[in-house]
């Protein structure tokens, strides 16, 4: 029977902590029972070791009588005891292995272990009773994610479901399941990178402004709990082309090193590269960069990257970007201590960012005493920093002394 607002008693949802921070974060503070979380990322990204590492902390954390149970589609028993003991996950808790692909046998033991968690690696590699299609079409992965979706709400069980993705790095199947699931996380990072961000793309929990800094070990992903710190270490004096911007990823601000390396062009077309940055907003900056200060960039490469092996793509890097190339072409360094924020215009015209005042406070926490920063109407003033309003690119470089 349809109900009244007035009648439908408000629960607050318990968050039940997985002990990863990170992966909390992510997930609005931590599981909500009855929530259903999908979780996608390239081949080897280490997609199934991060699960493995929830399910071990979920049971450590857990009653004996709510054991988690992990099921595997696409790996065998011994593979998963390996993995466990590489992460150092104890035989002795309460964490259940099941082989198995049919959808009908998954729902058979949850309604007789009753677990108080449910992960199924992958969607892919689970086949509903009665489906003449194989696995990976259409029809399987989206039967598959409806008929978890409808177990987790059942049973009152949070369930972790991992995605494959596709070339183009969506999620492989209909566009459905993502509608289907109540979180939608990616896990980002390359083969050349040990480094790896998780991001949430759907959360109906919390914010999906959020982003999980892990690192990838012989343990397996390890949290870095303090990205400002480690994007930004450096070895020696400041060298020319190197800037510390301070972005925002939902949240939470992070110090990060902008990298420009600008040398004589070896072609007739000059080279244009962007690590870790929107290609098309740097040839966009460039530009700016050559009409509002007069320098001619065409016999010139231009490379740009964004230490640690990141990939951010906010606007407020915008000043930091144009600053690194202007000093790399000048052979002049920043001096020590000093960051950079703000978004430039077409015009050169320097705008405003958002949360300006805890991004520099992050800056204060890690010893910077040195901000140039677009002019606000908030007071900034802070005894630690010294903080210089301009309005322009050029004012920007005449601040800094290039």
């Amino acid at each position: 029977m349809p109900q009244r607002l007035a009648q439908i008693a408000a629960e607050a949802a318990e968050r039940r902590q997985t002990g990863i921070g990170e992966f909390d974060r992510l997930l609005g503070g931590g599981v909500i029972a009855g929530s259903l979380v999908l979780i996608g990322g390239e081949p080897g990204v280490g997609k199934s070791t991060l699960l493995l590492a929830v399910a071990g902390q979920l049971a450590a954390a857990g009653s004996p009588d709510l054991p988690v149970l992990y099921v595997s589609g696409e790996e065998g028993s011994a593979q998963l005891k390996l993995r466990a003991r590489r992460l150092g996950i104890a035989d002795e808790l309460p964490l259940l292995i099941l082989c198995e692909q049919q959808l009908e046998a998954i729902r058979l033991a949850v309604a007789e272990l009753k677990p108080g968690a449910l992960i199924v690696d992958s969607v892919q590699a689970i086949l509903p009773s009665g489906l003449k299609e194989g696995l990976g079409t259409t029809a399987q992965v989206g039967e598959v994610t409806f008929q978890l979706n409808r177990l987790a709400k059942a049973y009152n069980l949070p369930v972790f479901l991992i995605g494959h993705i596709t070339k183009s790095g969506a999620l492989a199947g209909p566009k459905s399941i993502e509608h289907l699931v109540d979180v939608v996380l990616y896990l980002e990072g390359g083969r050349e990178s040990d480094i790896r961000l998780l991001r949430a793309v759907k959360n109906r929990y919390g914010s999906t402004e959020e982003i999980g800094v892990f690192q990838m070990k012989a343990g397996g992903l390890e949290e870095i709990t303090n990205p400002s710190q480690f994007f930004t270490r450096r070895q020696g004096s400041p060298q020319a082309g190197s800037v510390i911007v301070p972005s925002l990823e939902g949240s939470r601000p992070i110090l990060v090193e902008v990298q420009a390396l600008v040398a004589s062009a070896s072609a007739a077309l000059p080279q244009r590269r962007a690590t870790g940055l929107d290609a098309n907003r740097v040839a966009l900056l460039l530009a700016v960069v050559e009409k509002h200060l007069g320098l001619r960039l065409g016999q010139y490469d231009v490379y740009l990257n964004l230490a640690g092996g990141l990939s951010l793509r906010e606007p407020a890097l915008d000043l930091g970007i144009a600053v690194a190339v202007v000093s790399s072409l000048k052979s002049r360094p920043l001096s020590g201590g000093t960051i950079v924020v703000g978004e430039l215009g077409l015009s050169g015209e320097l705008r405003p960012v958002r949360k300006l005042r805890e991004r520099l406070g992050e800056a204060v926490r890690l010893g910077y005493t040195r901000a140039i920063v677009p002019a606000t109407e908030q007071r900034l003033s802070r005894a630690q920093l010294e903080t210089q309003e301009v309005g322009s690119l050029a004012e920007a470089i005449e601040a800094l002394g290039l």
